[in-house]
């Protein structure tokens, strides 16, 4: 069901894989309530990815970008307003990746040439997409932008490894960057805490299936979907949400909330007198 809610808005969506990605389906979801919008992805994901379908279905052009690049971002930024034909009121920053994962290096024992690397891509290029749309002025009053992030960045997800330290500083941006955004454009900026999600990005993770299985138990909601997400995502595009900023919202089921659940207790055989 359309509720229009984002009818008349341009945006930018980053980090859409796969139709298991949740900028996919964020992009999907956008598309239902009335936006337009440019896709974009670092041509290196672009060739692995199935971006050229999702912008078929949303009526979407492509801007290719490499995140940590202020020249490619200024390049979208500039070619996003010339193709939706006027400022943004939404960007989706969906980007991640920690070297050190995929080579499943443990914490203890990071390459910091990997870890910076994660840092690069996965925060700082937040700030640099910020950056970059603030000189140019590219987002209307009032628009939105919302980064993915999880609960490693407050919480010891060992798994995690390095990953847990760069959302800790995505976060941080968000709120920093928020206070300079909002007290100068009235541009509000927000982070997503999701729950452990089957994405391509998710599954690659040691140990996810586990994890998920275990999250899905303590939450009293069970784990939120992509789809779930890409919901939430939209409602803080939407003017529904104007004096909502420099936030870090959990999007869990209320696993962020749950100590422990009587059915991961039951499992350990353990049970309340």
């Amino acid at each position: 069901m359309s509720y229009n809610l984002l009818k008349g808005k341009r945006g930018i969506i980053t980090g859409a894989l796969d139709e298991n990605s949740i900028a996919w389906k964020v992009a999907e979801k956008a598309h239902e309530e009335g936006a337009t919008f440019v896709l974009t992805n670092a041509p290196i994901a672009m060739r692995m990815g199935e971006i050229n379908k999702l912008a078929e279905k949303t009526g979407s052009q492509i801007v290719p970008a490499d995140a940590t690049s202020i020249e490619d971002l200024t390049n979208l930024y500039t070619k996003s307003q010339e193709i939706l034909g006027g400022k943004i009121d939404f960007v989706l920053h969906s980007i991640g990746m920690s070297v050190n994962i995929r080579k499943k290096i443990p914490y203890t024992e990071s390459n910091y040439e990997y870890f910076m690397k994660g840092i690069d891509v996965s925060a700082m290029s937040f700030h640099k997409m910020l950056a970059v749309a603030k000189k140019l002025d590219a987002i209307n009053e009032y628009g939105s932008v919302v980064a993915l992030t999880y609960m490693a960045a407050q919480r010891v997800f060992p798994f995690y490894t390095d990953m847990a330290d760069i959302k800790a500083m995505l976060e941080s941006i968000a709120r920093t960057f928020g206070y300079h955004y909002g007290r100068d454009k009235k541009v509000r900026i927000n982070t997503v805490s999701q729950s452990p999600t089957k994405t391509t990005a998710g599954t690659g993770i040691k140990g996810f299936g586990d994890f998920y299985d275990y999250a899905e138990a303590i939450a009293p909601l069970g784990n939120a979907s992509a789809e779930d997400c890409a919901n939430y995502c939209i409602t803080l595009f939407s003017d529904l949400t104007r004096m909502v900023t420099m936030q870090n919202l959990f999007h869990d089921g209320g696993y962020s909330n749950t100590g422990v659940s009587n059915e991961v207790m039951a499992k350990l055989g353990i049970g309340a007198e």
